[in-house]
């Protein structure tokens, strides 16, 4: 990716070290690999699966300045930058409304939110209460070794995909869906999920197409680690990873052939319209 240009957002909270730390040396693993996906299922309302966390709730962490040699977390904020002036412009045009940023927090360990503890097992997440972004940058790391997703966009598509979430809960879609939740089954409940984060991640496709032709950011070959990333985090891929079958009706992301080809649309499109997934007969 092309960023040397882009600007850094002024909405990311730094908290890393300054609280406590869980788990071995901030390790996530493939079994945290798949709470992480449990965890972006409760995009919608995640307070269920965060306040499951064993121990106290941590005391509110103190939020720094992102230091002038950290590389990573400049990435991070130069891309949560490019998400802002993309969906700004794209609201403008394709919905007559205003955008309002989401904040990016970066921690270690653990970390408070509206919606409970949430911790770097669970891998990055987006909570609606407070309408912020939560990442512990040891995640992109697990992603590239363990995950098999290397490429600095196939992070950018991980912060684009919450940065999606947002946009459902200022369209009203994550509220929405997360009242239709309450009132089926926990199979139903799990399709709507799915249908939840192909939409996000077809979001996160829009915000590729439009930064890409405002700014000539990406590179040849950024697309492909995207949807690599995608079809890395697919059910059916983790769950053969974590249990070597696949249990389709337990799916809450879609599988990887699904999130690939809504991202795809997206990508292609540039258009809000051809993200409807709950329009779909089909995923």
């Amino acid at each position: 990716m092309r960023l040397d240009d882009s600007r850094e957002s002024s909405n990311v909270e730094d908290r890393r070290g300054s609280g406590p730390r869980i788990g071995r040396g901030g390790s996530i693993g493939i079994g945290g690999i798949v709470l992480a996906l449990v965890a972006m299922y409760f995009g919608v309302d995640p307070s269920v699966v965060l306040n499951m966390a064993e121990g106290p709730q941590t005391q509110q962490q103190e939020s720094r300045p992102i230091p002038a040699n950290d590389p990573q977390a400049q990435f991070v904020a130069r891309v949560l930058g490019e998400t802002e002036d993309t969906w700004r412009a794209v609201f403008k045009e394709q919905t007559n409304g205003s955008y309002r940023d989401p904040g990016l927090v970066l921690f270690t360990g653990a970390t408070p939110t509206a919606c409970g503890t949430g911790q770097s097992a669970m891998g990055p997440f987006y909570c609606p209460a407070d309408q912020k972004v939560y990442i512990d940058l040891s995640f992109f790391s697990e992603l590239q070794k363990k995950l098999n997703a290397p490429g600095d966009f196939a992070q950018a598509y991980v912060i684009a995909h919450e940065v999606g979430h947002h946009v459902q809960t200022l369209l009203g879609t994550s509220a929405k869906v997360d009242q239709q939740r309450r009132q089926v089954s926990q199979q139903q409940a799990n399709q709507l999920s799915v249908r939840m984060e192909l939409q996000a991640d077809c979001y996160a496709g829009i915000w590729a197409n439009k930064a890409q032709a405002a700014r000539k950011i990406l590179d040849d070959g950024d697309i492909a680690e995207g949807m690599n990333a995608a079809s890395a985090v697919g059910d059916d891929t983790l769950q053969r990873r974590s249990q070597g079958r696949v249990v389709p009706d337990a799916f809450t992301h879609g599988s990887s052939a699904q999130r690939v080809a809504w991202f795809k649309r997206g990508w292609e499109s540039g258009q809000m319209r051809n993200c409807d997934t709950f329009a779909a007969n089909a995923m």
